[in-house]
């Protein structure tokens, strides 16, 4: 009778190579995991924080470049009397209703210039054709954001048929249009006809001897978040008032 041998299975340990993963190592696996999840979605915020940034900015340059334009138009348009038809104002009388009158004004705490003249660069807000010599008067005023924090934005007057109004009680207007908002800083710069730079101007004044600028520079400084933009540009007025000697 032949007999045949049975051949039963062996087990082997497996070598240690081939044994799983410790906690240890499933832990650390996670961890360098994360930091890398943590890393990638950090340079994705910063990438899309920084569009946005430069979004933002862009509609900051676009509303300051308009903003400028507008009072480059404005100046250009600038209306005087000339000799001999101007004559000083007696101290009775008032400010001239066309004369040239830039000063420093306090509004919220802050100090901002405010620059008052004539121009016939007038804006109808009735959507009526209207033509003539309007007074323009660009202003500062605080308002609050949406966030309930102060904001200060820059507002255009245009009245036009002034002659016989009171110009030293001006009163803004809520549907006076903004020309600029967030705004920290704004200064005007007066240059008579010998290149003489002044931080205020009146033309009733002796000091400028009842002359009006022959150029003016605009610095309008903006904020958005941590950012900063100075803008400036510097225009000539076709039309000025010589000194009174």
């Amino acid at each position: 009778m032949n007999r045949r041998a049975i051949l039963l299975p062996v087990f082997r340990p497996l070598p240690a190579s081939s044994k799983g993963f410790t906690l240890l190592e499933i832990l650390i696996a996670i961890f360098i995991f994360a930091v890398v999840i943590t890393m990638i979605f950090g340079t994705f915020n910063a990438v899309i924080s920084r569009t946005e940034a430069i979004k933002n900015g862009t509609g900051d340059y676009e509303m300051a470049t308009a903003c400028l334009n507008r009072m480059v138009s404005d100046l250009n348009a600038t209306y005087v009397d000339q000799k001999p038809l101007y004559k000083p104002r007696d101290i009775n009388d008032g400010p001239d209703p066309y004369g040239f009158f830039g000063k420093e004004d306090n509004t919220g705490g802050k100090k901002f210039a405010q620059l008052r003249f004539a121009s016939t660069e007038h804006l109808s807000m009735t959507g009526k054709a209207e033509k003539g010599i309007a007074q323009i008067l660009y202003y500062v005023k605080e308002i609050n954001n949406p966030e309930n924090e102060a904001e200060y934005v820059l507002k255009r007057s245009d009245t036009i048929n002034f002659e016989n109004q009171d110009l030293a009680k001006f009163e803004p207007k809520d549907s006076d249009p903004v020309l600029c908002e967030k705004l920290e800083e704004l200064t005007f710069i007066y240059f008579d006809a010998d290149g003489n730079a002044h931080e205020t101007w009146d033309s009733d004044g002796d000091e400028v001897k009842y002359a009006t600028p022959s150029a003016v520079e605009i610095r309008l400084k903006m904020s958005s978040g941590n950012d900063h933009y100075l803008f400036t540009t510097k225009t000539c007025i076709p039309v000025y008032r010589k000194k009174s000697e």
